[in-house]
């Protein structure tokens, strides 16, 4: 499960999309995937921006990781949690793993949970329902492909792929190289 805290970030979700787009984006949904060790945290966003669509994936850390300094998008300050390091997905192992396990059937989108300083006050859905098409997976070792634009299908891939649905869209998010 993902925990959501009730709690202020700055810079926001939308501000930090919009640097790193250069450019205003319009947020058409997003989804979590769990670590399994409940230390990062991995979201998806799934964005409008100009003319094309596109999936960007963040981890939130609570501190810096040695050597990934050029994964390093920004650090947040968060009302709950405290600053927190926030990094490329595309490229941070924890996410990767997740996605693997996600393509592989191991693993479900998080559910949602939100809290209140140290109580649960209920459930989120999520705005992206994320769903397996089935595929062979290859031999060896398993590497998830994970799609940031999503104006170019990801159908090719000879595995498992990871479908996402949003409110007036869908594309294949992930596959299995």
């Amino acid at each position: 499960m993902a925990i959501i805290h009730k709690a202020s970030v700055s810079p926001t979700k939308a501000e930090l999309l919009e640097r790193l787009f250069g450019a205003p984006v319009t947020v058409l949904g997003s989804y979590r995937l769990d670590d399994p060790d409940g230390e990062v945290g991995v979201e998806a966003f799934i964005v409008r921006a100009g003319t094309g669509t596109r999936q960007v994936v963040l981890t939130y850390r609570g501190a810096p990781v040695a050597d990934a300094d050029d994964d390093l998008v920004s650090t947040m300050d968060h009302s709950v949690l405290g600053q927190r390091w926030i990094y490329d997905g595309t490229r941070d192992p924890v996410a990767v793993a997740c996605f693997r396990r996600a393509l592989l059937g191991e693993q479900d989108q998080a559910v949602e949970e939100l809290w209140d300083n140290e109580r649960r006050i209920g459930t989120r859905e999520p705005t992206v329902q994320l769903s397996v098409l089935p595929g062979e997976p290859p031999e060896g070792d398993v590497v998830p492909v994970i799609a940031t634009d999503l104006d170019v299908s990801a159908e090719g891939t000879p595995g498992p792929r990871l479908r996402a649905e949003w409110d007036g869209g869908d594309a294949i998010v992930a596959g299995i190289a």
